[in-house]
């Protein structure tokens, strides 16, 4: 099938009617070599996001989010001991100019804060969220995938992929259809 530019190919996308069948495809795909798949599925399958090549460790919203906080902290520390110490100095009864046990709440805070904000963004972003449209939103039978149906792409952007030979080797997994999916 020859490739236009106005509607490029995204991959290829074969249909499942059980989770289990979803699980084995998804292993045979990554045992045979193709890394740039995606598995879609009414519910999640832990099974299925790990043969598909997602790992926990690849997850880098947690390190945003400390990031974030420790950004957070010092922020709202070094605001509260500039205004009490630099900007508005105040003597009261030979007190420290910065008190740091009363910017403790202050710290604490925009921690939190500013780690709570940086993982919903970081989140996000990873992600690519807003996506409003995504080419799998083409298949006329992907409607499914929310009650009752398994899907499984091979984008082609792996570098294994050759259509024909995707969608040969997608058709001996046994699915219910084998769908071009075009962007």
């Amino acid at each position: 099938m020859k490739q236009s530019k106005k509607y490029p190919i995204y991959g290829i996308m074969a249909e499942f009617e059980t989770p289990g069948a979803i699980l084995k495809a998804a292993q045979t795909a990554h045992d045979a070599g193709y890394r740039v798949m995606d598995a879609y599925t009414p519910f999640p399958i832990e099974e299925v996001s790990e043969a598909v090549g997602f790992r926990r460790k690849d997850n880098r919203v947690a390190l945003t989010s400390l990031i974030g906080g420790l950004l957070g902290g010092l922020g709202g520390y070094t605001l509260a001991s500039s205004a009490a110490g630099v900007w508005f100095p105040l003597n009261i009864a030979g007190r420290p100019f910065i008190p740091w046990p009363m910017f403790i709440p202050v710290t604490f805070e925009a921690t939190v804060l500013i780690a709570g904000l940086s993982a919903a963004i970081g989140m996000l972003i990873m992600n690519g969220l807003p996506s409003p449209y995504h080419p799998v939103f083409n298949v006329p039978r992907f409607n499914r995938v929310t009650t009752d149906r398994f899907f499984l792409c091979i984008e082609a952007r792996d570098p294994k992929y050759d259509e024909g030979v995707v969608t040969e080797f997608l058709k001996s997994l046994n699915p219910t259809e084998v769908t071009l999916v075009q962007g």
